[in-house]
Formats: C-alpha cells, sequence, structure tokens
C-alpha cells in the first residue's frame, strides 16, 4: 500500500504545481477572475481542473479497491493514474506532445479498471 500513498501525495503536490501555474499566470497576464478569452491560461486552468475532478474519484476507487484486491494490483492502478495525469497535465500545458490524449485514455482507463473491479467485489458481498 505504500505504492499507493507516494502516488497520492505526488498527485496532491501536482495539484499545487498546477494551481500555482494558474495563479502566475494570472498575475502575469492580469486576468483576475475566469480565463479572460486567453487561450494559454483556459489551458492552465483546465489541466488544473481536470486533475482535481479526475484525481480524488479514481483515488477514492483504487483505495477501497486495495480492500479486495492485492498490492500489485493497487500498486499499478496508482501508478497508472499518477503517469497519466502527468501526461495530461504537460500536454494540457504544450510540454508533452500527445500528453493530453495519453493521459485522458490512461486516467479513464485506471478509473474505469477499479470501478469494474469494485463492482465485481461488491457482487460477492454479504449483507447482513
Amino acid at each position: 500500500m505504500p505504492v499507493f500513498f507516494v502516488c497520492a501525495g505526488l498527485l496532491g503536490l501536482l495539484a499545487v504545481a498546477l494551481a500555482v501555474n494558474v495563479g502566475l499566470m494570472r498575475g502575469r497576464k492580469r486576468i483576475n477572475l475566469g480565463d479572460g478569452g486567453d487561450a494559454e491560461m483556459q489551458a492552465a486552468v483546465r489541466a488544473h481542473g481536470n486533475l482535481v475532478e479526475f484525481a480524488p474519484l479514481t483515488l477514492l476507487m483504487i483505495y477501497m479497491a486495495s480492500d479486495f484486491y492485492g498490492f500489485g494490483l493497487v500498486a499499478a492502478l496508482s501508478v497508472v493514474l499518477l503517469v497519466a495525469r502527468l501526461l495530461h497535465a504537460g500536454g494540457m500545458l504544450g510540454l508533452i506532445p500527445k500528453g493530453r490524449l495519453l493521459g485522458t485514455l490512461g486516467s479513464a482507463a485506471t478509473l474505469g479498471t477499479a470501478s469494474i473491479l469494485l463492482a465485481i467485489a461488491g457482487l460477492g458481498l454479504k449483507q447482513y
């Protein structure tokens, strides 16, 4: 389970870095609210927003799956999510060609896999 916690912590730091990027860009471009119609600002805001929208649910699903599945699977899902979110952020900010696409695919695959695993585990549980 340590891999899960390291990945979760690194995703938190990525959220901080993306938020700081948005703040610095707001100051540099003098955009106090919204994106001001600026494409670079839109990309920075969405890179941060998409991470905050996607990562918490996926982390929760992976964490819940850890009760039913082994360390290896939980570690693999955690690492794939971290790499996918780094790729997505880098792609949104124009730093990694095709990063947005690869990150989206990896993130969706991770959330989908964790969700299916939880549903399967839930079908085997007995109610009191």
